[in-house]
């Protein structure tokens, strides 16, 4: 048998967690060459593939009333508008509800995500 192909399957073997412990050594050496690293990861990606469950299709009349309720909603500054109109006959409720505006206020920022 080819080596190759003999390391691949152990390496597929251990993915599976169906590796003797006998034959650990040699695959754990064939995993620190690019060949073994590749084959680890296009064997973890058929794996997640395997294990996927297919997502029912959804309808165009779906698609559409999400859409209009997406829509509908209420945007982060739009929120704010309605707050600050509100806000003179809230004046005498005290900080508390001021506090909660602020909150929310800080909740609708959007987040800053730095990928590597």
């Amino acid at each position: 048998m080819d080596t190759h192909k003999k390391i691949r399957e152990h390496i597929s073997a251990l993915v599976d967690g169906e590796l003797p412990t006998s034959e650990l050594e040699l695959a754990l050496a064939a995993l620190q060459a690019a060949d073994g690293q590749q084959a680890w990861q296009a064997y973890h990606r058929i794996g997640d593939v395997l294990r996927a469950q297919a997502a029912p299709d959804l309808s165009a009349a779906f698609a559409g009333r999400l859409a209009a309720r997406l829509a509908a909603e209420p945007s982060p500054a739009r929120r704010a508008v309605r707050s600050a109109a509100a806000a003179p006959a809230l004046q005498g409720a005290g900080s508390a509800r001021e506090e909660a505006g602020e909150a929310v206020a800080a909740k609708s920022k959007p987040a800053v995500v730095t990928v590597s």
